[in-house]
C-alpha cells in the first residue's frame, strides 16, 4: 500500500506526481529543485545555495513522515554542469552524519526551470 506525502515546507509538485511516497518500509522522495517554498522562486543562483535548498526540501518532506536525513539510503543528484560537483559535494556533506547514503551523480542536458541541480532520495524507515 502506498501513501502520498505532502508538506507546505517544500515546493508543491509542478506536475502529476507526489512530493514523496511511502511504500512499506521505504519513502521515495521526488526530485527536488532548489525552490524556496515561501517564495516559489529559486533560493539563489549558485550551486551551493541551490544544493542546500534542494536538500532542505528533501529534509522537510521526510520530516512530514517523521523521518530525518539519517533515514536516507540512496540519492541521485542531477547537475546542469558536472564542474559544479565539488561545490555541490561540500554542501551535500553537511546534511549527512555517519554512514552516508549511496549516491549517483550525473550531468544532464537540462533541468526543469533551468535549475542547476535536482536531487531525489530514497529513505528506509523500517527497523
Amino acid at each position: 500500500m502506498k501513501k502520498a506525502l505532502a508538506t507546505e515546507k517544500a515546493p508543491a509538485a509542478i506536475g502529476p506526481y507526489s512530493q514523496g511516497v511511502r511504500c512499506g518500509d521505504y519513502v521515495y522522495v521526488s526530485g527536488q529543485l532548489p525552490i524556496d517554498p515561501a517564495t516559489g522562486a529559486f533560493a539563489g543562483d549558485d550551486i551551493a545555495v541551490q544544493t542546500r535548498q534542494s536538500l532542505t526540501n528533501i529534509q522537510s518532506i521526510l520530516a512530514s513522515d517523521g523521518l530525518t536525513m539519517d533515514n536516507v539510503v540512496k540519492t541521485t543528484v542531477l547537475l546542469k554542469n558536472i564542474s559544479d560537483f565539488a561545490a555541490m559535494n561540500e554542501v551535500y556533506a553537511t546534511f549527512f552524519e555517519g554512514t552516508c547514503p549511496a549516491r549517483a551523480a550525473f550531468e544532464v542536458a537540462a533541468l526543469p526551470k533551468d535549475s542547476l541541480i535536482e536531487i531525489e532520495a530514497v529513505a528506509y524507515c523500517g527497523k
